[in-house]
């Protein structure tokens, strides 16, 4: 199992850090060449403008031996009801045919939105699991909300 995820502010990658320590997967950090700002203004304005524009960054490093993962949790913030641009940038260029892909999202509010559906038109060959949305960290509740979650996609840790 791999977990491979975007994390603009951190909550992602808690989730995918507590993924980790439930599963033991290994994790991947999704970059790339030219990062979005850290001032939250700006990165809003820059990631509407790559969605808006479908513009995929890329990726300043390539996942190795994907072929060897049969499962890929897929993790990053919602933005404007669907995937950041690096995400579709990392299933464009990683073939996760006949993998299970399951997605796992922090959002303030928005839900899966489009999410599933943007990933499933990028993987199409995928077998799309059972998301988790994480309204921002989830406080102390994330833990056994990923247990529960992980129990659904038959994970087994």
């Amino acid at each position: 199992m791999r977990i491979a995820y975007f994390s603009w502010s951190g909550n992602t990658e808690g989730a995918a850090k507590e993924i980790q320590s439930q599963t033991g997967a290994d994790l991947f950090k999704i970059e790339w060449v030219n990062p979005y700002s850290s001032d939250y203004n700006t990165v809003l304005d820059e990631a509407q403008r790559d969605q808006n524009n479908q513009a995929k960054p890329k990726l300043s490093v390539q996942v190795e031996n994907i072929e060897d993962y049969d499962v890929i949790f897929l993790g990053f913030p919602n933005w404007w009801a669907s995937i950041p641009m690096p995400i579709a940038s990392f299933l464009e260029e990683c073939d996760l045919s006949g993998k299970t892909i399951i997605p796992f999202f922090s959002h303030g509010g928005g839900r899966f939105g489009q999410s599933v559906t943007a990933i499933s038109k990028l993987a199409p060959a995928s077998v799309i699991g059972e998301g988790l949305s994480i309204h921002y960290s989830s406080g102390a509740e994330l833990s056994d909300d990923i247990a529960q979650w992980l129990n659904k996609n038959n994970i087994k840790n």
